[in-house]
């Protein structure tokens, strides 16, 4: 298997380990054609984020232990939807994005000129 690439087209680095993220849950915004919602945008999580995916019914807050989820809160890193973050940016909710962890899928759906104005 080859290594994942970034949206700046050298390899994928980690997102998060603890807590544990990503499509597969292996620290990585790593995806693949059954990953709906292209969890590919590694972000770094602020409350006004946190909210706008609550209200979009997305709780990313709430522990759900069921799914071993333990809730998530302001300053974590997490494998966000692509287009959940593109409607955040756009509603002046968007969060800071680590472009080195973020897997090249994002590209088909956001502008990487929008991710780098949200670079870490």
């Amino acid at each position: 298997m080859h290594p994942s690439v970034n949206v700046l087209g050298t390899e994928l680095e980690p997102c998060s380990e603890s807590p544990l993220t990503g499509w597969f849950r292996d620290g990585c915004c790593n995806t693949d054609d059954n990953d709906r919602g292209s969890h590919t945008v590694c972000c770094v999580l602020t409350d006004d984020f946190l909210q706008f995916a609550k209200d979009m019914g997305n709780d990313l807050i709430t522990p759900a232990p069921r799914f071993n989820f333990p809730g998530l809160k302001a300053g974590d890193s997490w494998c966000v939807c692509a287009r959940t973050w593109l409607l955040a940016v756009n509603a002046g909710m968007g969060c800071p994005v680590d472009l080195e962890a973020t897997h090249q899928r994002a590209l088909d759906i956001i502008p990487l000129d929008v991710l780098e104005t949200h670079a870490l």
